[in-house]
């Protein structure tokens, strides 16, 4: 059959275009087709009366392994956040922070572990997997050994109390689960990550980082060009769209789960939704470059975590004023939270009492924001299927940053196996850990 291009990639977010930056600098023509006006896929960032809004908040943690080999994350300017976290507890805030990468929360840390010492022994036993390993060299052992859920490993770990409930606040807003049932070693391999790297947001917004991934591209990449089906034709395949049909001797299916399952039948890998709201504030509630999250025994709202974005990433609010954030999960029947019961609870974990005044920016109902976790953990799903479509994403790896781009990795080196060594570029096969 004739070939238009030698691939086509379907989908313009991390795990396509890192995919497809690998095929176009081993020599392969490629296209990419996405559905959207925007690449990025569920990273969009947007500009409200002067203010950057994330679709979501999400952070870009650059010690990703993946991150530190394929990004330049210099060139993003990133706003970071302090290395802890602000825990409000029945009697008091507690502001805990690494000892090292934050060490102006040294002296509030001690004292927050001399108030919960009764929780430290449990901690550092769950903790105790890490200390293996300080420098992060055998992670991906760690990722062999058996698994169970978060809520299990706390449990076996015998952790109780206010730090229990700080470690699992935190998880709940890192893996949009609040029911302890996603996998433990996922848990540790962000936490390792975490304590290795300062997450932040770049200058630009987070649509920057698939920004970066996008310009070495040029006009690879179509816009605005949904793919309706992908047909196997002799030793090619037709991916078919409103323009006709593009004839490719691979095709890299590179979607949402949601999608995935349509173009190729895969089963619908199981998503985890958030709704994030976003304030303007012309006063900081806070002066903390903390997330905030409520670890009291009953929480008196719907939040996982909530910040004052601008005090990181400035970039992110006009001069002089501010900008929150407040998120919480969506249900599994998509309910979301009321706007009124998340400002409310945003301004208490924030010690916030003029909360009245704050100017609602945006609200972004994000229903398949990341994928389900669950143990146990799989950190690299097969990505050629027997029709010979490849498949990638972070639904095909592990669920972040880091699982998207080794996943688009995996895939380009699929696709450079099958086409020929004519077509090879030397790039090693295997990238990095798969540490989160």
């Amino acid at each position: 059959m004739d070939m238009d291009t030698d691939v086509v990639v379907v989908g313009a977010g991390l795990a396509g275009l890192r995919c497809a930056d690998e095929l176009a600098e081993a020599g392969c023509d490629v296209v990419v087709l996405e559905a959207e006006d925007e690449v990025g896929g569920r990273i969009r960032t947007d500009r409200v009366d002067g203010f950057q809004v994330d679709r979501g908040f999400q952070l870009l943690n650059p010690a990703y392994p993946a991150v530190r080999r394929w990004v330049d994350a210099d060139a993003l300017d990133l706003g970071t956040f302090e290395a802890g976290v602000a825990a409000l507890g029945t009697e008091r805030l507690l502001r805990l922070g690494h000892p090292l990468r934050a060490p102006g929360l040294l002296g509030s840390t001690l004292r927050g572990a001399a108030g919960e010492v009764r929780g430290l022994p449990g901690l550092l036993r769950w903790l105790r997997p890490l200390t293996r390993d300080p420098r992060g060299r055998r992670l991906d052992a760690l990722a062999r050994e058996p698994d169970t859920t978060l809520a299990a490993s706390l449990d076996a770990a015998r952790l109780s109390g206010t730090l229990r409930r700080v470690l699992e606040r935190f998880f709940a807003g890192v893996l949009l689960d609040d029911t302890g049932t996603s996998s433990a070693t996922f848990a540790r391999l962000l936490t390792a990550s975490f304590l290795a790297g300062d997450p932040g947001l770049p200058a630009a917004g987070m649509q920057a980082l698939p920004r970066q991934l996008a310009a070495p591209l040029g006009g690879r990449v179509r816009l605005g060009t949904p793919v309706a089906g992908i047909e196997v034709r002799g030793d090619g395949f037709d991916v078919r769209t409103d323009d006709g049909p593009i004839g490719c001797r691979r095709v890299v299916v590179a979607t949402g789960p949601v999608a995935a399952s349509t173009l190729t039948g895969l089963p619908e890998h199981p998503m985890r939704g958030v709704v994030t709201h976003w304030y303007a504030a012309d006063r900081a509630p806070t002066a903390s470059r903390l997330l905030h999250v409520d670890a009291r025994p009953r929480p008196t709202g719907p939040l996982v975590n909530t910040a004052v974005v601008s005090h990181a990433a400035p970039t992110y609010a006009p001069a002089g004023r501010h900008l929150v954030q407040a998120s919480a999960l969506l249900e599994a029947d998509g309910v979301a939270p009321t706007e009124p019961v998340m400002r409310r609870h945003a301004a208490e974990l924030l010690g916030d009492d003029g909360f009245a005044d704050w100017q609602s920016l945006a609200r972004h109902e994000v229903r398949h924001a990341l994928p389900v976790q669950a143990p146990p953990l799989v950190v690299a799903r097969p990505v050629v299927l027997p029709s010979g479509v490849v498949v990638c994403g972070d639904h095909r790896d592990t669920a972040s940053i880091q699982g998207a781009l080794v996943s688009g990795h995996r895939a380009a080196q699929a696709v450079l196996d099958r086409i020929g060594p004519g077509r090879r570029s030397g790039i090693r096969p295997g990238g990095p850990a798969p540490a989160s």
